[in-house]
């Protein structure tokens, strides 16, 4: 990819201390120092222009998001859309939200062992050659590094547009062992959840109707017993439900009788 920045980018960026991080790797296993604060560590890697992560930040003012990219002009253009989001809450300087640029190659080197909580994978390069398989964000060897920058509360969330990649990305998560939830061919099937966040890709391949494809991968101890007991709870439920429309039935027999 070729970005034409604007003059005087690196300037630009090396002013906003308090948003752009161009040194993420000083700030391994200190970045709740960065954000004064001890909250959840969120990191979208390959943030694009940014709408996604500075949407979630404003969303979720009780987390801490990381944005990930390694081009200039995208750091630039992603701490605009971070300031004007803020600025419209009345907020200067967006308090919960650092853009990183960094190679993703080399992520392990900017966050220590347990540091995030949560991966965010958007719309990532599907490198569609199969020579090219290793460079896709959820082979093996990224997935890894995930694994080993998450704490006991660590998930992957994956949206894609591409069914090759999804079909791929199912593979990579299982042959892993992970297990994997909320799995969705088409997430806008039935509209837009309000809740959701767009990125800018995502409205992009809506808008020409194209499917999106979304997993999420379960990883930290704590997350999977979170998991279980929101699965032994749904089971519970329709087994009672079940047994209600049963009785239902059973009384509207006596009645006929």
């Amino acid at each position: 990819m070729r970005l034409r920045g604007r003059k005087g980018i690196r300037e630009n960026l090396e002013q906003q201390t308090d948003l752009v991080v161009l040194e993420p790797h000083t700030y391994k296993g200190r970045w709740h120092e960065f954000f004064g604060n001890d909250r959840p560590i969120y990191v979208e890697l390959g943030m694009g222009k940014g709408k996604f992560v500075s949407g979630m930040s404003a969303k979720y003012p009780e987390v801490n998001f990381i944005g990930v990219d390694m081009y200039d002009e995208l750091v630039r253009r992603a701490s605009d859309k971070a300031r004007a989001i803020w600025a419209a809450q009345g907020v200067d300087s967006p308090p919960n939200v650092a853009l990183a640029r960094a190679n993703i190659e080399t992520i392990e080197e900017i966050f220590a062992p347990g540091e995030i909580d949560r991966v965010y994978l958007n719309f990532s390069d599907p490198w569609p050659k199969a020579r090219h398989a290793r460079r896709r964000l959820t082979h093996p060897r990224f997935v890894e590094k995930y694994i080993e920058m998450m704490n006991a509360t660590g998930e992957i969330h994956f949206k894609t547009d591409s069914e090759t990649l999804f079909e791929f990305s199912l593979n990579s998560f299982a042959d892993m062992g992970l297990q994997m939830t909320n799995i969705s061919l088409n997430l806008h099937r039935d509209g837009i959840n309000e809740e959701h966040v767009m990125t800018e890709y995502e409205s992009k391949f809506m808008g020409k109707g194209m499917n999106i494809h979304r997993v999420e991968v379960i990883i930290g101890e704590e997350a999977m017993r979170s998991y279980q007991d929101r699965k032994q709870a749904a089971a519970l439920k329709a087994a009672h439900d079940e047994a209600e429309l049963r009785d239902e039935d059973d009384q509207d027999d006596t009645q006929d009788v």
